[in-house]
């Protein structure tokens, strides 16, 4: 990837910043007292502020936005898809701020009605581009068809359960609210819970062979990790803090539903493999090196 090029794209989302400012300086000497600030889904308005506060609350969200946006594109510059879908989701939350404040003073200067479809809308495709950039980046190559020395599943029916119970509490919702907006978001909402539940549920599939170890989920190949290229392998800790699932960018991956696993330090980077007795996985990563060719 051109680093200046790179470099270039990332700095033009801090034009977010002078761009709502230009609106504001603009609009300045026409806006009342109290604007209208906070709007309910169906765009009417319930929260109100003196342009003074809404102009540094409005740029202060976007920078601090900015900062961790341009952190994260950064670090993940050389992610392959990841480093793409994620600069196209900051464009795209860092332009709905932008959208966010122009619409509010539309709205204090001209009564344009402030509707919450192209911002929801937006945020949906964005995440969408984020999570299939993610799970594109970094697979490694197909493995070789080969002998099939172990699989291993790592699941949490707990985690599906528990992802599920507030997802069918946002389905009736849905079904008994009136409110279309309300009703959109809670059903958005429901679909992400229900499929991270489903994911759970599923868990993740390790098929050990002579070739190397691939990682799984629904069928769908998360990753793979030649044989030659894992060179060291021990049991370690998963902090919650780290989140569960799919987590990690780039070079180090996790695929984890508990607090336990093993860690594999591969030519690449690290992969931890989430698993309630990771000796398992030990024994099988030793049986893989012993018939790897």
């Amino acid at each position: 990837m051109n680093r200046a090029l790179w470099k270039g794209l990332v700095a033009t989302m801090w034009l977010a910043l002078p761009a709502i400012t230009l609106s504001y300086w603009l609009a300045w000497s026409r806006l009342p007292s109290r604007l209208a600030t906070h709007f309910d889904a169906a765009g009417h308005a319930n929260g109100w502020m003196p342009p003074e506060n809404s102009f540094v609350f409005g740029l202060g969200v976007t920078a601090v936005m900015l900062v961790v946006f341009t952190i994260i594109l950064t670090l993940g510059r050389n992610s392959g898809a990841f480093s793409w879908a994620m600069l196209g989701f900051s464009y795209v939350l860092v332009g709905v701020m932008v959208y966010a404040n122009e619409s509010i003073l539309n709205y204090n200067l001209h009564g344009n009605p402030v509707g919450p479809w192209p911002v929801l809308i937006a945020v949906v495709i964005a995440s969408v581009a984020l999570v299939a950039g993610t799970l594109g980046s970094k697979r490694g190559q197909i493995l070789p068809p080969t002998t099939v020395l172990a699989e291993e599943v790592h699941a949490s029916p707990a985690w599906g359960l528990i992802l599920a119970v507030p997802a069918a509490i946002e389905l009736v919702i849905v079904a008994v609210s009136r409110n279309t907006g309300l009703r959109i978001g809670m059903g958005l909402g429901a679909a992400v819970l229900f499929l991270a539940a489903i994911l759970a549920w599923n868990g993740f599939h390790y098929i050990f062979s002579n070739a190397g170890l691939e990682i799984r989920t629904f069928g769908f190949r998360l990753q793979s990790i030649p044989a030659d290229q894992i060179r060291e392998y021990a049991a370690d800790r998963w902090s919650v803090l780290g989140g569960y699932g799919i987590r990690g960018m780039g070079d180090c991956r996790a695929y984890v539903w508990s607090n336990t696993g093993v860690r594999i330090k591969t030519g690449a980077g690290q992969v931890f493999l989430g698993h309630r007795n990771p000796e398992r996985i030990i024994h099988d990563l030793d049986v893989l090196k012993q018939f790897a060719h």
